[in-house]
C-alpha cells in the first residue's frame, strides 16, 4: 500500500513564497517613499495585490502542484481547504511578525503612519470632533500594536484562504476513486 503524501509540504513552501512576495512588496514601496495612506491609487494596488492577486495564484499553483506532482494527478476538496488555508495561515504570521520586528527596529514609521492617518481622516470627514478622532486614533493604535497585528494579521488571511480554497477547490479537486 502506497504512503499518501501530505499536503503541508505543498502548503508550506508557496506560503513561505507568499510571505516573502508581501514583505519584499512592503519593502519596495518603504524604499521608493510610496505611502498608500495618502496615494489612495498604491493603496488599492497593493490591496488588490495581497488579497486578491497573490492569494488566488498561490492557493492555485500550490494545489496543482500537489495534485500534479506530489499526488499522482488527484485532490481532494478537503485537501485543497488544506492547502488554500495553510499558505495564507503561514503568509500571514511570516507578514505578521515581519511588520512588528519592523515597527520595533523603525518606529518612527509607526508615528509617520498615525500622522498621515490622522490626516487622511480630517479630509475625508471634516467634521469630526475632537472626541470622536481621538477615540478613532486609539483604536488604530491597538489594532497596530503587536499583540493584535500578528493574530489579526493570521486570522484575516486565513479567512481568506478558507474562501479562496473553497471556490479554488472546486474547480481543482479531482478525487482518487481507489481511495476509501
Amino acid at each position: 500500500m502506497e504512503q499518501k503524501k501530505s499536503p503541508s509540504k505543498s502548503a508550506l513552501q508557496y506560503g513561505v513564497l507568499f510571505g516573502i512576495l508581501m514583505i519584499l512588496e512592503f519593502v519596495i514601496l518603504y524604499v521608493l517613499d510610496i505611502d498608500p495612506v495618502s496615494n489612495p491609487g498604491a493603496g488599492i494596488v497593493i490591496n488588490t495585490m495581497n488579497y486578491l492577486v497573490f492569494p488566488v495564484s498561490i492557493i492555485t499553483i500550490g494545489c496543482l502542484n500537489y495534485k500534479k506532482k506530489l499526488n499522482e494527478g488527484f485532490i481532494s476538496f478537503g485537501e485543497c481547504l488544506k492547502i488554500g488555508v495553510t499558505i495564507c495561515l503561514i503568509a500571514g504570521l511570516i507578514y505578521g511578525i515581519f511588520s512588528v520586528v519592523f515597527n520595533m527596529i523603525f518606529p518612527e514609521f509607526m508615528e509617520e503612519i498615525l500622522k498621515k492617518t490622522k490626516q487622511v481622516m480630517l479630509q475625508q470627514n471634516p467634521s469630526l470632533t475632537t472626541a470622536q478622532l481621538e477615540m478613532a486614533m486609539s483604536m488604530t493604535k491597538k489594532f497596530m500594536s503587536p499583540a493584535l497585528m500578528v493574530p489579526v494579521t493570521v486570522a484575516m488571511y486565513s479567512f481568506i484562504g478558507l474562501i479562496y480554497s473553497l471556490i479554488i477547490g472546486a474547480f481543482v479537486k479531482n478525487d482518487n476513486p481507489q481511495s476509501f
